[in-house]
């Protein structure tokens, strides 16, 4: 064991899990600020008079920014040291919390969401990354990062919760005041717990690679929103996705010839590592998916409130959260496979139980939500264990971000692949009647916004819609079931424990 590992191993375990409680609260309020504006949204709008691009790009400034700068910014914290990335992350999510909670305009409220996803995107790898470093033990390592998973999960989850009920009792700006005191108390408790930092001055930070990375993921994720559009500007997708393409070419290039690189390709050929980044996609992408489409279902068609609606969806966070506990906890036994196929597999099933929900009964929907969070839950917080389980000790933040930039573009795909399906699948379907205007065709929130309380109308508006939301919802079946079948053949030679021999650090 090195010296550095010998010091972390002295910290006493009361130490080490107070520091996992500390950084779980940033990453908590890093999540939850990726959908706590779903709800606050159309009232933010409306007090600050903001355009529809405007609106847009107050929910999408954080998201794209953020997925931009992570790769960057995690291996940043393998030369600077992970405590002091946190800690610097901490400071810029907080004076931008407050920044954002007083906004005057639309565009400083934009402007003060960019400064968010730039503290996010330092302190989010730091998270994982002083788990990896701290908690030596492989077994507690495990359920360690099982906890951090499933926070993830909850954030993601209560966003729109936390949201919808601020605003019944305060104004748009205190879903952003939230983050102050918490960023306060995880400030004093990271500089009164955590480690001394460990910078390591041999790794070198390559300027570049970064600004590489970030083009081409900032590029990328605009394709992937462009494509959500609707209508979809061609121009705009065709440009955004060759100037990726050409950021990562340069990019992967570069790599090839560095002998520090900002990512190791290599280490993709751990399929153990690469089966946890898929599943990371995968599972956001289911999440956000039916987040996206069930929420939009029960407010438009079923009148639910937005924090009914809200609570529908958090059925997802209540079944991974025992999930999630329990995969950290008997990895060590069980191996990667059962859990992340088999929970991937159970997601499948989860997914098929809803969509006969819909069809027979409101609670066995909700048995559906359960059951598919409960595979989700154990199969994403075993895909964290895996991919930093696999990385060495000294590319943790790398590892880190290798695992975000997977989490956002998952979650960004379905927002924008499973929102255009939505769309397409109701315009293509809506049998309207013949005196129906025709915006009514477009969606079903434009059919709400032009033909008042016509009876036919809206029937045949809601029942496109009704067709639109199981297409999406088979979709995500169907990709889940990939996934599955697809972890298992990567995992079925890979046995108990979460790490393949050639990465473990000895």
């Amino acid at each position: 064991m090195s010296q550095l590992s010998a010091r972390q191993e002295r910290m006493s375990p009361a130490r080490r899990w107070l520091l996992l409680a500390t950084v779980a609260s940033g990453l908590f309020l890093i999540t939850l600020d990726n959908t706590i504006l779903y709800t606050a949204l159309p009232t933010l709008t409306e007090e600050l008079g903001a355009t529809g691009s405007q609106s847009l790009w107050i929910i999408n400034a954080y998201p794209v920014v953020m997925a931009g700068l992570i790769l960057g910014s995690g291996t940043f914290g393998d030369r600077a040291g992970h405590v002091r990335m946190f800690l610097l992350g901490l400071v810029v999510f907080g004076l931008a919390s407050l920044a954002a909670a007083f906004s005057p305009t639309a565009g400083i409220l934009i402007a003060t969401r960019v400064l968010l996803a730039v503290g996010a995107a330092i302190m989010m790898p730091a998270t994982l990354a002083l788990i990896r470093i701290t908690f030596t033990r492989e077994r507690e390592r495990n359920f360690a990062i099982a906890i951090w998973g499933s926070i993830s999960v909850i954030g993601i989850a209560v966003g729109p919760i936390v949201g919808g009920a601020l605003l019944e009792f305060f104004w748009w700006g205190s879903v952003f005041l939230l983050n102050v005191p918490i960023v306060l108390i995880a400030l004093v408790a990271t500089l009164v717990i955590a480690p001394p930092n460990r910078p390591d001055p041999s790794k070198h930070w390559d300027l570049i690679s970064s600004l590489q990375a970030m083009v081409g993921l900032v590029a990328g994720v605009l394709a992937i929103k462009e494509i959500g559009h609707v209508p979809p500007n061609p121009w705009v997708i065709a440009l955004a996705v060759a100037v990726a393409g050409i950021a990562f070419t340069l990019f992967v290039r570069r790599q090839r010839r560095l002998s520090d690189p900002l990512l190791d390709f290599a280490i993709f050929r751990n399929p153990a590592f690469s089966a946890g980044v898929l599943t990371a996609a995968l599972a956001m992408f289911a999440i956000g998916g039916i987040q996206l489409v069930t929420t939009q279902r029960y407010q438009l068609v079923a009148g639910f409130s937005p924090l009914e609606s809200g609570l529908l969806v958090a059925a997802l966070a209540v079944g991974s959260l025992p999930t999630a506990l329990l995969g950290g906890a008997v990895l060590h036994r069980t191996g990667l496979l059962p859990l992340i196929a088999g929970g991937l597999g159970v997601a499948t099933v989860g997914v098929g139980t809803t969509i006969a929900g819909f069809h027979l009964a409101f609670p066995l929907l909700v048995a559906g939500m359960v059951l598919t969070g409960a595979g989700l839950g154990a199969a994403m917080s075993v895909a964290s264990v895996a991919i930093v389980g696999n990385a060495p000790g000294n590319r943790a933040g790398m590892a880190s971000a290798v695992e975000e930039v997977s989490y956002e573009f998952g979650n960004l795909s379905a927002v924008a692949l499973l929102g255009s399906l939505l769309t397409f699948v109701y315009s293509a379907t809506v049998q309207l009647p013949a005196h129906a205007p025709d915006r009514a065709g477009l969606s079903l929130a434009d059919a709400l916004a032009v033909v008042g309380d016509d009876a036919g109308v809206l029937s045949a508006a809601y029942n496109a819609f009704d067709t639109a939301y199981l297409v999406v919802m088979a979709a995500v079946t169907l990709v889940l079931a990939v996934g599955a079948a697809g972890t298992g053949r990567m995992l079925r030679r890979h046995g108990p424990g979460s790490s393949s021999q050639h990465y473990v650090d000895h």
